[in-house]
């Protein structure tokens, strides 16, 4: 343990300090919520730039102005306090004037990626009981392929933020921004009103099983996460400029990125989609100091070729989730990074781990109580001694995580109540207790000194739930929509690791119909380009004669996934999806030499 070490650790306490004064738990009728925030914003820094986006700016009073007229169209349409609004848009500001203008109403956000289709898109819509759905031209020929199986379609509910002024819209929509046009834009009473124990946000999460689950967020959990963003993580100020470039409909993309930047007055630079070619440059043109990252765009930035200059940027403080450890600490070097604040948590959780100490390579440390007990990768089972209870393992060893459930961590679960009581752990350690599954091994490392809180490492998913390009991809309702393919009799869908990458690309095993002998690769990869999102597509398919499965019929996923795509380990053929690509191929050993080697594309 070294004296820089100790300096380093102890200059955080004023902020630990300071965040947890912030933090402090308040009756849940306390009235507060983040968009009481912004309009405080416009009070103290009102002509300060709120929104950069392709080359147009938007003040703090601009951005208020326009959410307080979306939001009368709204109230006009009788939407209130605790009605719910379902959203489809991409990133750019109309995003954020739409779910600011939701909740200032007291009404809840229901966040849809933009990515799903058909049955995916229909089931988020109508889970929700949305009273009306405000979708961006961008997606407009999505919400028409589900627009006749919605009954706010038949009440005129569907409202259309256009793109431009030349833009041809729907007739069978509402256009929002003619609508608010001559609504006052003054703000709304009722936004004074908010409560935080009342909710805000609904945030999809794929879960373990099934289709979409609409996670709760309530108006408490998104200040205290917008604050620690803002106090501990990435330390900004109205000075601050703040790099946005992932999906606003993802818990880090709104609660980190632009969560900080309306706790604390910094700018946020919107982008539609990130650039790894270009960031260098806009980071420099458009002096960003901060930036909200997942681990895979940081590892795009990595794999560009690296120049002598890479470090001259005004950019100095990173938060996000998904950092390598690997590359964790050239990284920062490269690129000049003087802080990088992972965190760990999820939409639907009860506890948050944040690296605000600044330890390399760790997600931090966490104010809630929380345990790492025993689990059985192979098998997918928690493991439980003969009294039925949960062993902790060791230190340094891998368990799974999982939170204690009180009323100072909240489990806000679902608006599936089956689904939330799945995502709970009873009689862990005593009769009566309750826990919080988060469904991911964790392990506690050594960081020096540490002000006496244990620091932990983010080890895989468990599950049927891999992460792939940033998204958890559900293995069970990938092989619902596989198993409909009319040449397959039934599939075995779970991730696979690629060397170089982050998180597990998705492969499925199938098993073919009696009467069919090989599978037509050009069909099934218009299939499979048809009905899945990029992030949920199999990267890799491995025909079988025959599928494994136990006793009880559940079939067997350990030995696949590790045989992975390794063709010296069995005879199967194997089809890939190379990156860029929309067909399957065969995979060859030239080809798998490459990814052994990490110079696939991937």
């Amino acid at each position: 343990m070294g004296i820089v070490d100790v300096v380093s650790t102890l200059t955080e306490v004023p902020t630990l300090l300071k965040l947890k004064k912030g933090l402090t738990p308040q009756p849940s009728d306390t009235k507060d919520s983040l968009v009481l925030k912004l309009q405080q914003n416009v009070g103290a820094y009102g002509t300060r730039d709120a929104v950069i986006y392709e080359n147009n700016k938007t003040s703090w009073n601009e951005l208020n102005q326009k959410a307080n007229q979306y939001a009368r169209v709204l109230e006009n349409a009788g939407i209130g306090k605790g009605d719910v609004v379902s959203m489809m848009v991409e990133n750019r500001p109309e995003f954020l004037v739409a779910v600011i203008a939701i909740m200032k109403l007291g009404a809840i956000a229901a966040l849809i990626n933009t990515n799903l289709r058909e049955n995916p898109l229909r089931h988020c819509v109508t889970v929700t009981e949305s009273k009306a759905c405000l979708f961006g031209m961008e997606v407009v020929d999505a919400i028409n392929e589900v627009r006749d199986n919605l009954d706010i379609a038949a009440q005129n509910a569907l409202y259309v933020i256009p793109e431009s002024k030349e833009d041809s819209l729907p007739d069978w929509a509402n256009n929002i921004d003619l609508a608010a046009s001559n609504q006052d834009v003054t703000d709304l009473p009722q936004t004074a009103e908010i409560t935080i124990g009342s909710t805000a946000l609904y945030i999809f999460t794929s879960g373990t099983t099934g289709l979409p689950k609409a996670a709760v967020m309530s108006h408490n959990r998104l200040l205290a996460s917008a604050s620690l963003s803002h106090i501990a993580g990435l330390k900004c100020s109205e000075q601050d400029r703040v790099y946005l470039a992932l999906p606003l409909y993802h818990g880090t993309g709104l609660c980190v990125g632009a969560g900080s930047a309306i706790s604390s007055g910094a700018a946020m630079y919107l982008r539609r989609k990130f650039s790894a070619s270009q960031f260098l440059q806009e980071v420099r043109d458009n002096n960003i100091t901060c930036m909200a990252y997942v681990g895979e765009l940081c590892r795009y930035l990595y794999n560009t070729p690296e120049q002598p200059d890479d470090a001259n940027t005004p950019l100095r403080s990173l938060m996000g989730n998904g950092m390598r450890p690997d590359i964790w600490s050239g990284f920062k070097k490269r690129f000049g990074i003087k802080r990088i604040a992972e965190f760990y948590s999820a939409s639907e959780g009860n506890a948050a781990f944040a690296n605000v100490l600044d330890k390399e390579g760790t997600i931090g440390l966490t104010s809630n109580e929380v345990a790492l007990v025993q689990y059985d990768v192979l098998e997918d089972e928690i493991v439980r001694a003969e009294d039925g209870r949960c062993t902790r393992v060791s230190d340094g060893d891998a368990g799974l995580c999982i939170a204690k459930i009180s009323e100072k961590a909240r489990f806000e679960g679902y608006t599936d109540a089956e689904a939330t009581e799945k995502k709970i752990l009873r009689n862990v350690f005593e009769d009566g207790d309750a826990w919080f599954n988060t469904g991911d091994l964790l392990r506690v490392v050594e960081v020096g000194f540490n002000l006496g809180y244990p620091h932990y490492q983010f080890v895989d998913r468990v599950g049927d739930t891999f992460r792939w390009r940033s998204e958890n991809v559900s293995t069970n309702e990938v092989g619902e929509i596989i198993n409909s393919y009319s040449q397959i009799e039934f599939c075995n869908v779970y991730g696979v690791q690629i060397p170089g990458t982050d998180g597990r690309a998705g492969m499925v095993s199938i098993n073919l119909k009696e009467n069919e002998t090989s599978l037509d690769l050009n069909a099934f990869a218009d299939y499979v380009n048809r009905e899945l999102p990029p992030f949920s597509r199999p990267v890799f398919v491995r025909v079988q004669s025959q599928i494994e499965v136990t006793g009880t019929f559940k079939m067997v996923k350990k030995d696949l996934v590790q045989e992975n795509y390794d063709l010296s380990l069995f005879d199967d053929p194997v089809f890939v999806m190379k990156p860029r690509t929309s067909e399957y191929v065969p995979l060859d050993q030239s080809y798998l030499d490459e990814i052994k080697a990490g110079q696939s594309g991937f």
